[in-house]
């Protein structure tokens, strides 16, 4: 088995601390000035489209789109070069109520130095996700 890139290494670990539901340690996986764009473009969480940035932005991120929901990713490939890596990969979600929805993105994760995330940014299309979700 190869060493993994260092980008992709912490891309898994973000990937399965929400899979696990394991807020701190998601939360140590980012540099304490990153930038999160999940969705590139802009969401409800936020609606500039300037980006998530910062732990405790990333923190109340977490407690909205995160803890309320069960989420699992399926990798199916990882591209890495440089400081960065392309993860693309199928996110289910799983709602309390039961409604379990999916999308496909690409996920592009660069990181610092001490290989911790800078910045992620999600590739996917948040208008169909909501429209899955009846809104």
């Amino acid at each position: 088995m190869r060493d993994s890139h260092p980008a992709e290494a912490a891309a898994r670990a973000a990937m399965a601390a929400v899979t696990a539901d394991d807020r701190d340690t998601w939360l140590s996986c980012y540099a304490d000035d990153a930038v999160l764009h999940d969705p590139v473009g802009g969401s409800p969480l936020d609606p500039e489209g300037d980006g998530i940035r910062g732990r405790d932005r990333l923190a109340r991120f977490w407690e909205q789109a995160v803890a309320p929901q069960r989420i699992r990713f399926d990798v199916a490939a990882v591209h890495a070069a440089g400081d960065e890596a392309a993860v693309i990969a199928t996110v289910t979600t799983t709602f309390p109520h039961g409604l379990i929805t999916s999308y496909d993105g690409v996920f592009v994760y660069r990181v610092d130095a001490d290989s911790r995330i800078v910045s992620m940014r999600g590739y996917w299309d948040v208008q169909r996700f909501l429209s899955s979700l009846g809104a």
